[in-house]
């Protein structure tokens, strides 16, 4: 074998090697750095303000701006929570049935369709989605519903479309790596493709397909734009599908730049961006779960 020549080494193992663990503690730093800012921007409110933690998570009074200034985010909380589920329960059936049509149904029409048409839903950019909701789908639920269509129901269908990409793929790759050898087994013991579909490759890819939907939620749940432009922005906990609503990331975009650092209603808004951070680690812990208990 021929000997590596010095300048082979020092760029190979070196500076390559060197240049490598210096963006992976640059990346690490990053991380911690976010978290700390906005750990200690979001404590601000509790630590400076004197606001109780219990009034800021479970009461519907958010009045920053009166005399006697309220800070109660519970209907941004569960505004987040509803239309993330919402979403959810539309696009994960959906999203699972095709990574079943795409593996077991029709493959040929699976690599040519639907991976391409996932993958260019993946590419398009939240304004766009927000804007076909705003053109097409609130005056849709205006004309059926009656009300102005700005509503959670919009927010949800909107994000339902949104974090189908991210479902589908997931489920399309966690059913395609589901062992042949299991599915003709099933075959051979005379179980109908159904049978098979539910009892074998189902079971099997669960995990990846879990993985998926919890990627899905995290997604729904962080997405700030889209959301923003269909629900109606209403600080109100919505009684019915069609009535307007509110989110974190959609109060955070409309107020953040129209607060003055350092003041009570500042720091509540970045108690907000704290409690977001801590539920993407939440997601991050149960992908890991899951991950873990599947093998995968």
């Amino acid at each position: 074998m021929k000997k590596r020549s010095f300048k082979e080494k020092l760029i190979n193992d070196y500076i390559g090697k060197s240049f490598s663990s210096i963006c992976a503690i640059g990346i690490v730093l990053i991380t911690l750095s976010i978290i700390f800012f906005i750990g200690m921007k979001g404590i601000k409110l509790f630590t400076e303000n004197s606001v109780s933690v219990l009034d800021f998570l479970f009461t519907n009074n958010w009045n920053p701006g009166g005399g006697e200034a309220s800070f109660g985010a519970l209907a941004f909380i569960l505004g987040s929570i509803l239309v993330s589920i919402g979403a959810v329960i539309i696009s994960a059936p959906i999203a699972i049935s095709l990574g079943i049509f795409s593996n077991v149904i029709s493959k040929k029409l699976g690599e040519k369709t639907i991976k391409p048409s996932l993958e260019i839903l993946v590419g398009i950019p939240s304004v766009v989605y927000g804007w076909v909701g705003v053109s097409v789908i609130v005056p849709k639920i205006k004309e059926i519903f009656g009300g102005t269509g700005f509503s959670l129901l919009a927010g949800i269908i909107v994000l339902s479309i949104m974090i189908l990409p991210t479902i589908a793929t997931l489920s399309i790759d966690a059913i395609k790596a589901v062992p042949q050898e299991h599915i003709e087994g099933s075959y051979g013991l005379g179980a109908t493709r159904w049978q098979t579909i539910k009892n074998v490759i189902v079971r099997e890819a669960k995990s990846g397909i879990l993985t998926g939907v919890v990627l899905g939620i995290a997604r729904a749940f962080g997405e700030a734009l889209a959301v923003q432009m269909v629900i109606g922005n209403a600080i109100r906990i919505p009684d019915k599908l069609t009535n307007s609503a509110t989110t974190l990331t959609s109060i955070l975009t409309m107020d953040m730049a129209n607060t003055v650092s350092g003041t009570a209603w500042n720091n509540a808004l970045w108690s907000m961006a704290l409690i977001l951070l801590i539920v993407s680690f939440i997601f991050i812990l149960i992908i890991r779960k899951v991950e873990k208990k599947g093998g995968i």
